[in-house]
């Protein structure tokens, strides 16, 4: 039972970005109300509160990237910005009711299972609690990587990542550095290009860009979308069946992927006249294996007098000198890191310790694994959206959310079938078996065969990222919990006068 004073729920939720916000909603509309959610910031919305950089947008069209019970007519473009996507979420988290259940400014410093108890022990900055079922939605996008550049710390100038831009610092009229050509750089090149004296992008692997097919939503559209919902759900579906097509020339066929690249190629010809810059341009590994980004105005942006490009990486800083791997020395007032985000080492896994005494980390150290991409062995009623080999390459994440959100709520149905305290912990054998599965599928999609290195893959050159598969097949494949894949622990039985005695400390 809960010490006094101490709040017990039967859900706790990590986060309130979509997989947060979404596992609320969803909580609620299966009538469980008895959860929290807790956000170490103070508003909602995770990595689309965090990332306000100049030119923050989607790349995954807006009536795609929303959620199928919480449709949005007034999408304003084809390709949503930062800030539509977070006024997205707020209205979310108002109109299902959510607000009333966050805990705000409560990061989660430690979870720790309790196996006489059979359930979860957490802290967090406001304070503690206990609860049956965690799910972690963090999401693999919270976390700034930052890379070890020596000299780095002695720089005189201004220095931030991408995801925590500093507004109070005015570049206009500064020499900025940019570190990385990932969707981040892509967006903030073009932003910034206009204002500031001098930008120097280091280009350690140059990327695929295609164009972005992005434009206003016309009003009579809007009116269509609000009065008719049918043509709201046509149009979502069409989107969805598109990219459904593509997945098996990422995962079966990569060869079939040559008319993509010829594509990209003519897109970066169309403004980068001069061969040896296009040289510097061209990505030597085949399209897709490292994310495919969108964008109309990076190569325009690139061959401006006052942009430099440096196709080598950041090696080491000294005063105001930045020395790239191939020599190349540049002066800068400020340094942009867009180097990407802890992702096959998510933070969240230091601070969770299972029924075996060990963190999520050290039970990862080989890589990440769990059944269905929710549930790792010896963590019981510990779920993970976004997990494991969840990640998309060219479709919409809330789909995979959505889908593992079904699994969480058959999860919570089977613990109330079940009856009495108990809990779920994935066997060793069914995560393997699920693990072997993937990896298998794995060995010939572009992530692996494509000859580039990528945030897909981890430290032993694993791809422990990317979902192998369509999100229909993800659907069907969590639609509904397994109980032969998990042991059923349950708590020991207690007489009458344990049960009273236990009744009377929580009153």
């Amino acid at each position: 039972m809960a010490e006094r004073g101490r709040q017990h729920v039967r859900v706790a939720v990590i986060g309130s970005g979509f997989g947060g916000l979404g596992a609320a909603v969803r909580l609620r509309r299966a009538g469980i109300t008895d959860f929290t959610v807790l956000e170490r910031a103070d508003a909602v919305g995770g990595t689309w509160r965090d990332n306000t950089y100049p030119g923050c947008a989607c790349d995954v069209p807006s009536h795609l990237y929303s959620f199928s019970f919480a449709p949005d007519p007034g999408w304003p473009r084809a390709f949503s910005g930062q800030p539509d996507i977070r006024a997205y979420l707020e209205r979310v988290t108002d109109t299902f009711g959510i607000r009333p259940h966050i805990r705000f400014n409560s990061e989660v410093l430690s979870v720790h299972w309790d196996t006489e108890a059979l359930h979860w022990e957490i802290v967090t900055a406001s304070g503690a609690l206990t609860a049956e079922v965690v799910v972690s939605a963090t999401g693999p996008l919270s976390e700034p990587k930052l890379p070890a550049v020596p000299g780095l710390d002695a720089f005189p100038g201004k220095v931030f990542h991408s995801a925590r831009w500093d507004h109070d610092y005015d570049l206009r009229g500064k020499r900025v550095a940019m570190i990385g050509t990932g969707a981040s750089a892509i967006q903030i090149v073009p932003s910034i290009q206009p204002t500031v004296d001098r930008l120097t992008l280091f280009q350690r692997t140059a990327p695929w860009v295609l164009p972005r097919m992005d434009r206003k939503i016309t009003a009579a559209e809007r009116w269509l979308h609000s009065r008719l919902p049918a043509t709201r759900a046509l149009r979502r579906g069409l989107l969805w069946g598109i990219r459904e097509l593509q997945v098996s020339a990422f995962t079966k066929r990569p060869t079939e992927l040559g008319f993509v690249q010829a594509l990209a190629k003519s897109h970066m010809k169309k403004a980068v006249k001069d061969p040896g810059m296009q040289a510097k341009l061209t990505p030597d590994y085949r399209i897709g294996c490292k994310r495919i980004l969108l964008s109309n105005d990076y190569y325009p942006a690139l061959v401006k007098p006052n942009v430099d490009l440096v196709a080598s990486g950041l090696k080491e800083v000294r005063g105001t000198t930045l020395v790239a791997a191939d020599g190349t020395e540049t002066d800068a007032d400020a340094i942009v890191f867009g180097t990407g985000f802890h992702v096959t080492d998510m933070p969240i896994a230091h601070r969770v310790t299972g029924a075996n005494g060990t963190t999520l980390a050290e039970e990862w150290k080989g890589g990440m694994e769990a059944l269905r991409g929710t549930s790792a062995a010896g963590f019981p009623n510990f779920l993970t959206i976004i997990g494991p080999n969840t990640g998309l390459g060219n479709s919409s994440m809330i789909l995979i959310i959505e889908s593992q959100l079904n699994y969480m709520v058959d999860f919570l149905r089977q613990l109330d079938v079940l009856g009495g305290r108990v809990a779920l912990d994935a066997r060793p054998s069914a995560v393997a078996a699920w693990n072997r599965k993937i990896q298998e599928r794995m060995e010939r999609t572009v992530w692996n065969t494509g000859g580039c290195d990528s945030w897909y893959l981890d430290a032993n050159g694993r791809n422990t990222t990317v979902w192998p598969g369509t999100t229909g097949e993800f659907r069907r494949v969590t639609r509904r919990v397994d109980l032969a894949e998990y042991a059923v622990l349950r708590a020991p039985a207690r007489s009458a006068v344990d049960a009273a005695a236990a009744q009377e400390r929580v009153a």
